[in-house]
């Protein structure tokens, strides 16, 4: 497997290189992103590869070198003023979300970080279109927006429950009558919605953290057993395990029909956390590299006003 140096210090648009100082993944960003040139298989995406740190000590550091660097680009993000980015995680039950959430990008600037978890559609979201929702929450310019689900739900969990479209949402019957070809429709519209937010300075990357049908039972069965864990079990998730191999199909539908070169899906080993979050960390570092920005640089008036307050500070 080649080695590559990751984070990128430079690189051609397209491609995954990475030259740069302070940490290296003998792993390789190249087969977990998708771009829509090649058609992608759930069933070759890997779930677990070797181990990317040493130990523990070798994890954090690695980790805390990834958070500096993403918190250094977040601060050119806000000063450059000209993009918005935006960070979609989808995943089965158990796979990680918040914790990888958590990990990756604590430390950075809140106020220019959003995080927005979408659950169960309310009933005010229900009589908009169900683009509605995340469409008001896609970040400004300057900052760094964080989907914890999004409307990516609507071509994967009705895409598996079809029953869910006529039952809870309000369209009218003519456009619900074929479900096989609503579901298309969608995926096609959430491609065209993410040309359009490209083109107005938006940038959207997708992960998808691949997670086993092992291991998620692996870690239901650890909610269950740790008292202070009950909380975050819910029967529910149980009784889906039924629809794994629908769920993985929607995947790979929904990621073949929206992958694109401006807005790539991840695919991510999930099973074990400490190496998702830090393949995490290097994709997100990648690809707000790829924005190349930059620092603002100053008419000469407000340059020479700097000089001025300069010499009254030194003169004081």
């Amino acid at each position: 497997m080649p080695q590559v140096i990751l984070p990128m210090q430079s690189f051609a648009v397209g491609l995954i290189a990475s030259i740069v100082a302070a940490m290296k993944l003998s792993y390789s960003l190249d087969q977990l992103r998708f771009s829509g040139d090649q058609s992608f298989k759930i069933s070759k995406a890997p779930t677990h590869v070797k181990k990317l740190y040493k130990d523990e000590a070798h994890y954090q550091t690695l980790l805390t070198e990834y958070r500096n660097e993403i918190t250094e680009l977040q601060e050119k993000l806000y000063a450059h003023h000209r993009y918005g980015v935006c960070f979609i995680f989808q995943a089965m039950d158990a796979a990680g979300k918040d914790g990888t959430i958590k990990h990756v990008l604590s430390g950075i600037d809140p106020q220019g970080v959003e995080v927005h978890a979408f659950k169960k559609p309310t009933d005010d979201e229900l009589d908009h279109d169900y683009m509605w929702r995340c469409s008001q929450r896609m970040p400004p310019r300057g900052r760094i927006g964080i989907f914890n689900r999004s409307y990516y739900e609507e071509v994967l969990i009705c895409q598996v429950h079809p029953e869910f479209i006529n039952q809870y949402q309000r369209l009218p019957a003519e456009e619900s009558k074929d479900l096989g070809k609503l579901m298309d429709n969608r995926r096609k519209d959430i491609k065209r919605f993410e040309s359009y937010s490209h083109r107005n300075g938006m940038r959207i990357v997708k992960f998808m953290l691949n997670v086993s049908k092992d291991e998620q039972k692996k870690r239901f069965l650890e909610r269950i057993d740790t008292p202070a864990k009950n909380w975050k079990f819910n029967a529910a998730d149980v009784k889906e395990r039924s629809k794994w191999s629908e769920y993985q199909k929607a995947y790979e539908l929904a990621i073949n029909a929206t992958a694109s070169e401006k807005c790539p899906w991840y695919v991510i080993p999930a099973d074990d956390k400490k190496n998702m979050r830090l393949i995490v960390s290097a994709a997100i570092l990648h690809e707000m590299k790829r924005l190349q920005l930059h620092w603002p640089k100053l008419p000469p008036e407000q340059q020479a006003e700097l000089a001025q307050c300069k010499e009254l500070l030194l003169n004081e």
